[in-house]
């Protein structure tokens, strides 16, 4: 459900910055942010890179994108 939320023009075009950077769009990027923070403040002692590595295992996972690791 997509809601219409006011921010300010400084967190819009800080949005719009780094999406151009990572190829996301404003919209996205903002939602990128807000998972991350939501994330950080439920798990004080996780790293950003922490964070963001499990995201990405989420998103291969999601995928079908992993491979099952056999032993031996």
């Amino acid at each position: 459900m997509a809601t219409t939320v006011k921010l300010s023009d400084e967190a819009i075009n800080e949005a719009r910055r780094y999406s151009k950077i990572y190829s996301r769009s404003t919209p996205k990027q903002i939602e990128y942010w807000m998972t991350i923070g939501k994330i950080a403040e439920e798990n004080p002692d996780l790293s950003y890179n922490f964070i963001k590595e499990i995201m990405l295992a989420q998103s291969d996972l999601n995928n079908d994108e992993v491979i099952p690791y056999e032993f031996g």
